[in-house]
């Protein structure tokens, strides 16, 4: 009897299919794939075969091939929700985002639960720019699985880009809460507590990020980022180090480096930084503005607007860019062109804080007092006043409100200059019937508690006494309507102890002929202390004439020293200059002070004392323009650069005038 031919086992689909599931998910990728096309040989309509070597296709990067596969899948079988979300991925990672809509769509009329189709689509609208479908899609992904702190993490990015950073916060909080090893959300997080200006909790949340993923190098851009907000900028550059050395090719950190270089006035160095960072990324607009902005501090000021030119070029509406740009034109004395580039930065951008500062600079610099005073409000806003913003819950004096019979707390703000000027409206607040609370730091406690009109004179940080209303000292004139022609002047209005000049007058000895006091420099932390400040051999030419030559410095610079100790006709007593009282009864007993742009230069106005006062081509605005007086301080006389911005010529001018006026005396003691 003939035997049947032998027939071939049946393909047991289902075993072979599961082995190559487990292959794909142990991240075999080509042996799953394989297998799957071992299973299609034999049934070429197997579904999820078709759907499965799709998804391998998609995740090595075949996006084509992965299409026409699940695309099979679909027409073999009635699509299932899973395989109608992973169409719609592989359709937007061919930029087809609208069809990968559709297909999340289809996928959730499936299965309205299906939480990873809601956030799939969430991510997708967000890119599209449908921020609130987006949301809604995350809001209901979130009501199905509450506790995924992926959700809760993607939905804190869509937050944080909008703005919200509030929100974003609540969201990176609860995915850290879920999963407190989640160095993504920690970082993240740690980049919105930074823009909620909270810039230590936002350095120790990047800590933890770090601690967990070491090479995540925008953990270590954005600690640098921090840690610049907080003036730590030393760990800030070797943050920005770190950053750069697990990415070479991360303009961002070049950029941000660059800056920090800038604080710390590295400035060829962070020209460098930023060159490096424009030659990754030659469109990158913050980098040529930056760039301009440590060109215009070495003085390269044609460099610097054709940097910020640039930056305009790639990005019009770039506030920041448009703000630097009219510094450095107002620098070049092009003050119209420089208010024209403020006017455009704050149309695009009213609540810019740097744009009014400048403007509010330029225009009382240039005499415009109305406009300037209500500009100076905006320097609260600035990162350098704005950590300094004090919450008195008592109302601000803005000029209107009456006085009399009120207690008013008058604060000192920012340096000690500054206070001396301003402290002269004490009296005529008192006038108007107020009592006078004075706050001032602990050097200047002493001398103010001579001003007249002040009921107390309180150290910064003491407790306060109750008081009624608060105005800091730089808001008085605004208060006022200080004018040119108003700007308030009875006559000195600080005095030294006589006690107190007496012993100076002791120390100093018996008087041949006239003693200058002298003042070079100021506190480096100043924002224009290399334009205002000197080298004390830039001096040296004055100590020629026949005086008694006197510092007032009470720090001397490294610098500054080995000169200081090799001229010993500089008497020196910085060891006796324990406050500003003391400072004011030296300079009570000198017959001239010839001083830079700092602290010493209003001291010695204040006291009604011959002062001669060395300015930069452009000064701080309170010195004005094309004058050689001062309406502050009538017994000023000032002598500034000109357009070469060399301290030669005015030593010069300095050294011709003393020359004349000791001419002009009968005998050396009748200098005084």
């Amino acid at each position: 009897m003939p035997q049947s031919p032998q027939r071939k086992p049946a393909l047991d689909v289902a075993s072979k299919l599961a082995q190559a599931v487990a292959l794909q998910q142990q991240g075999r990728l080509a042996e799953a794939e394989q297998r799957y096309g071992a299973i299609l040989s034999a049934v070429p309509d197997q579904g999820d075969a078709l759907h499965y070597l799709g998804l391998v296709k998609f995740v090595t990067g075949r996006f084509g091939e992965a299409l026409q596969s699940i695309a099979a899948a679909m027409r073999a079988a009635t699509p299932s929700p899973d395989v109608l979300l992973h169409y719609g991925l592989v359709l937007n990672a061919l930029n087809r985002q609208a069809e990968a809509v559709e297909s999340f769509d289809k996928s959730i009329a499936l299965n309205p639960q299906f939480a990873q189709a809601h956030n799939n689509r969430a991510v997708l609208l967000a890119g599209m720019g449908r921020h609130d479908d987006a949301l809604k899609s995350y809001r209901q992904a979130l009501t199905i699985t509450p506790n995924d702190p992926g959700l809760h993490f993607n939905h804190g990015n869509l937050l944080m880009d909008l703005g919200r950073s509030e929100e974003a916060l609540a969201c990176y909080d609860r995915a850290v809460a879920l999963h407190p090893d989640y160095p993504e959300a920690l970082c993240n997080r740690g980049v919105v507590l930074h823009a909620l200006n909270r810039h230590g909790e936002a350095v120790a949340s990047l800590d933890r990020a770090i601690a967990l993923r070491p090479d995540i190098a925008e953990a270590h851009s954005n600690r640098g980022n921090a840690l610049k907000s907080l003036k730590r900028f030393a760990e800030a550059l070797a943050s920005y180090d770190r950053a750069i050395g697990l990415r070479p090719s991360y303009a961002e950190a070049w950029c941000n480096r660059g800056t920090v270089l800038h604080e710390l006035t590295r400035y060829d160095d962070a020209v460098a930084s930023f060159g490096q960072a424009l030659a990754l990324q030659p469109d990158y607009a913050a980098a040529h503005s930056n760039l301009g902005a440590t060109l215009h501090d070495l003085g390269r000021h044609d460099e610097a607007l054709a940097c910020y030119d640039r930056a305009l070029a790639i990005t019009p509406d770039y506030a920041e860019a448009l703000c630097n740009r009219g510094a450095t034109l107002s620098e070049l004395m092009r003050h119209d062109e420089a208010l024209a580039n403020y006017d455009r930065a704050l149309a695009l951008q009213p609540d810019l804080p740097e744009a009014h500062w400048n403007e509010a600079s330029l225009r009382l610099l240039t005499g415009d007092f109305a406009r300037g005073w209500e500009e100076y409000e905006w320097r609260w806003k600035r990162d350098s006043l704005a950590r300094t913003v004090r919450d008195f819950r008592r109302p601000l004096w803005r000029g209107d409100q009456p006085l009399e019979g009120k207690t008013i707390l008058l604060h000192s703000e920012q340096g000690f200059g500054d206070s001396i000027q301003f402290c002269r409206y004490v009296p005529r607040i008192a006038a108007r019937g107020a009592r006078v609370l004075l706050e001032v730091e602990q050097p200047l406690q002493r001398l103010m508690r001579g001003l007249d009109g002040t009921a107390d004179v309180i150290v910064k940080g003491a407790a306060l006494p109750d008081f009624d209303l608060h105005c800091p000292l730089l808001s008085l004139p605004r208060g006022f309507a200080t004018e040119l022609a108003s700007i308030p002047w009875d006559g000195p209005y600080l005095q030294a102890a006589s006690a107190d000049v007496a012993a100076w007058e002791q120390r100093l000895g018996s008087k041949g002929r006239p003693r200058i006091g002298l003042a070079w420099s100021g506190r480096t932390t100043h924002h224009r202390d290399h334009h205002r400040s000197i080298a004390l051999r830039t001096l040296l030419r004055l100590l020629d004439l026949d005086a008694t030559f006197v510092s007032l410095q009470k720090e001397v610079r490294a610098g500054d020293v080995a000169e200081l100790h090799r001229h010993h006709e500089i008497l020196q007593f910085a060891d006796r200059l324990g406050d500003f009282a003391d400072t004011a009864a030296l300079i009570a007993a000198l017959d001239l002070v010839i001083t830079v742009d700092t602290s010493v230069a209003h001291l010695a106005g204040a006291l009604g004392c011959p002062t001669w006062i060395l300015l930069p081509y452009v000064p701080d605005w309170r010195w004005l323009l094309g004058r050689d007086s001062s309406p502050w301080y009538p017994s000023a006389r000032l002598f500034r650069q000109d357009a070469g911005r060399d301290w030669t010529g005015v030593i010069a001018g300095v050294h011709e005038a003393a020359r004349g006026l000791f001419a002009d005396q009968a005998k050396p003691t009748d200098f005084k």
